[in-house]
């Protein structure tokens, strides 16, 4: 990444502007006499992505990750929703080894104006099998996901979990489970959030790869559960 490039990497008042006025007129012909300002929001969104691959790329195994493959279309499919308006409210990009489609654990970053910005990752939406995976873990050594999430510096900068808990404990788990609480987890995710002020910041993609840094352990803990473990070999 050039000096230059690494210089205009952050967002500015007309995208925040340009995206909140995109609420009230979410529709093809605002979109269409507006593309200019989209199109300057987009140039905004590729260069702090360039500048968040750089970041991540000292921790994270991201060769051939293009800015392109990272970032959200901000055209919505509509084709099963009640909701037929076009475009999202926000600008959105995921970093994962190939992008956005990396198929692991990774890094989410959502950019919508009026405080609603956040840096997530975690488990959501897990397939019944990577949930199975993860009660297992839970149930033989929860110790060690509790020392990444219960850690000060974790919960100082996540201190928002989300996702859906059952209200009863799962199916072959003893309700007097001592690990009561994260085995009753359906999805654990967590996020920080940026308000309007630090998203408008020349270093907020280096604010990014931060929060990023803080939550990989985490992350690195999931890939290994759902991706990365290997199976034992079997023994005829």
């Amino acid at each position: 990444m050039t000096t230059k490039t690494a210089s205009k990497a952050a967002f500015t008042a007309p995208t925040l502007e340009f995206m909140r006025e995109l609420v009230q007129n979410n529709n093809r012909e605002w979109f269409q006499a507006n593309r200019a300002r989209y199109d300057a929001a987009k140039t905004e969104l590729c260069a702090v992505v360039e500048r968040v691959l750089a970041g991540l790329s000292e921790f994270e195994p991201l060769a051939n990750t293009a800015v392109k493959d990272c970032i959200f279309r901000i055209n919505r499919d509509v084709r099963f929703s009640k909701d037929k308006a076009p475009y999202k409210s926000n600008l959105a990009f995921a970093v994962g080894p190939g992008g956005r489609h990396s198929g692991r654990i990774d890094y989410y970053v959502h950019i919508q104006p009026d405080n609603q910005s956040f840096l997530g990752a975690g488990m959501w939406q897990p397939t019944p099998a990577n949930l199975a995976k993860f009660r297992q873990e839970v149930d033989y050594n929860a110790q060690e996901l509790k020392d990444i999430i219960e850690a000060d510096s974790f919960k100082a900068y996540f201190p928002e979990i989300h996702g859906e808990t059952l209200k009863v404990m799962p199916k072959g788990y003893p309700a007097d489970h001592p690990e009561i609480d994260l085995l009753r987890r359906k999805e654990l995710f967590f996020l920080h959030r940026y308000t309007d002020k630090e998203v408008l910041k020349p270093n907020f993609a280096d604010e990014i790869v931060r929060g990023s840094r803080i939550i990989k352990p985490y992350c690195d803990l999931l890939n290994y559960l759902f991706y990365d473990e290997k199976e034992e070999p079997v023994t005829l």
